[in-house]
């Protein structure tokens, strides 16, 4: 039974599991370690182990969970699961949610979805097809639902926001450029805000220490009218996480790093959402559950994934085009 939502971008299978759901998690990095622990911990699932080309890894993750097996497959691990979360590196991520879906799984995948529109529109609508919950990783959604950003009545006319700090030390996340790696939220984000649909995009951006843009600028106009300025680097010195949103009655103003909320509209925005939302991973592995079991709609859809991953592209193609030019070789020149 399908269920579909406002529109193709919300569109979601409506799951009719009974039971718990058996979950594995594919990648025993850090981010398959947090979702290995939350599934181990879930009155709603029953936590089967952990799949990792690195088995010392794999093994090391199910010794500190304490539950679970570590499989010496990607088949072996799906073939015990209802569901698979995929946790491995971004330039994986499309061919495992294939490989997850075909193989008749729900699946959570984290962000992106793929690395471009096209295959990411392809594992939306695979998803709908075969009648599976597929849920895309950017639970900064819910953060922003619990400030009360989504349902404020009004749309944006203006949105900036910045998203930069230094390099990995362990080169984590090195493996797409700082528009997949970081930008890909704030471009979810303000798609949702503003409502409506891409009109054109300009993107700049400049290579420091790696082959990858490490430092990119959008500006996104959207067709009511409304833009968005965003910044992301992973080439600075410093952290700064920020968004400015100007209303027509307003404008709200937040500093992430502080949790700082600057408000002079008539909306009720929280600055602090830990008692609501404490956990927002936690958050967001629950309601991958919910959706399987039919107790409510995956509130990060294919389709959603698929729209953040598109505008991603664009945005690198845009970029692309003009890095060469202004790459870099040292952090200094990008602080």
């Amino acid at each position: 039974m399908k269920r579909t939502v406002n529109s193709a971008r919300t569109a979601t299978a409506f799951g009719r599991h009974s039971g718990k759901v058996r979950i594995g998690v594919v990648g025993a990095g850090v981010f398959g370690g947090y979702h290995a622990q939350k599934y181990a911990s879930s009155p709603h699932s029953e936590f089967v182990g952990v799949f990792d080309l690195n088995t010392e890894n794999a093994g090391k993750l199910i010794a500190k969970i304490g539950k679970g097996s570590a499989f010496g497959s990607f088949d072996a691990l799906a073939a015990q699961c209802d569901a698979l979360v995929i946790a491995t590196p971004a330039v994986t991520h499309a061919a495992l949610t294939r490989r997850a879906l075909d193989a008749g799984k729900h699946a959570l995948v984290e962000k992106p979805l793929a690395l471009n529109g096209h295959e990411a529109r392809a594992l939306a609508g695979l998803a709908l097809e075969r009648d599976l919950v597929l849920q895309v990783g950017h639970q900064e959604r819910l953060v922003f639902q619990a400030m009360g950003l989504f349902s404020t009545g009004e749309r944006p006319i203006n949105i900036e926001g910045a998203r930069v700090g230094p390099a990995s030390p362990d080169g984590r996340c090195e493996d797409v450029s700082a528009i997949f790696d970081l930008m890909i939220h704030d471009l979810d984000l303000a798609a949702e805000l503003f409502g409506s649909e891409v009109k054109s995009v300009y993107g700049r951006g400049r290579k420091v220490h790696t082959d990858k843009i490490d430092e990119a600028i959008a500006l996104v106009k959207f067709a009511n009218g409304g833009e968005a300025k965003l910044t992301a680097s992973r080439a600075r010195t410093q952290r700064s996480r920020s968004m400015r949103i100007d209303y027509p009655s307003g404008t709200v103003e937040i500093d992430f790093l502080t949790r700082k909320v600057t408000n002079t509209t008539p909306f009720n925005i929280r600055a602090d959402v830990s008692e609501i939302l404490p956990d927002p991973l936690r958050a967001a592995d629950e309601a991958f559950l919910a959706a399987i079991q039919g107790r409510d709609v995956s509130p990060v859809t294919g389709g959603v994934g698929a729209r953040a991953a598109a505008m991603a592209e664009l945005v690198e193609k845009s970029a692309l085009k003009r890095a060469p030019a202004m790459a870099v070789t040292s952090t200094a020149a990008a602080a």
